[in-house]
Parts: structure tokens; C-alpha cells; sequence
């Protein structure tokens, strides 16, 4: 769920109704591990990933691994 305030926007998560923190995770993909900062829930620890990132950098590097 998205939330406007005074001076910025965030995302609440909609499970638990708290306000998603920008904290380093560790992405796994085929055999790679990244550790990557990302929007994530301080009590059910889901992730955010936004569109823009899915489909662009993280569609980039997913390409470069698959062609190795």
C-alpha cells in the first residue's frame, strides 16, 4: 500500500501496517548472492521491489547470467 506524507511518500506494508526501512538484503539468483539496499517490512521482513528495478537492473544482470 502507498502513503503520501508532508515531505515525503513511503510504502506501508499491507500485511503487517508498518512502514517500510531501506535496508541492505541478500538477493539470491541462480548461483549468485548480492547484497542490495531495498525497501523492507521491520516486522515480517517482506521486500519492496519496485517496478522500474525489476524490470530494468535486476533484467539486466538476469540476462547477463543466464548468457554465461
Amino acid at each position: 500500500m502507498y502513503q503520501e506524507k508532508k515531505d515525503y511518500q513511503s510504502w506501508i506494508c499491507d500485511k503487517c501496517q508498518k512502514e517500510l526501512e531501506l535496508t541492505k538484503v541478500k538477493v539470491h539468483y541462480l548461483e549468485g548472492e548480492f547484497e542490495v539496499e531495498l525497501l523492507n517490512c521491520p516486522t515480517c521482513h517482506q521486500v519492496f521491489i519496485n517496478e522500474s528495478l525489476a524490470l530494468g537492473k535486476m533484467a539486466e544482470v538476469e540476462q547477463g547470467l543466464e548468457d554465461k
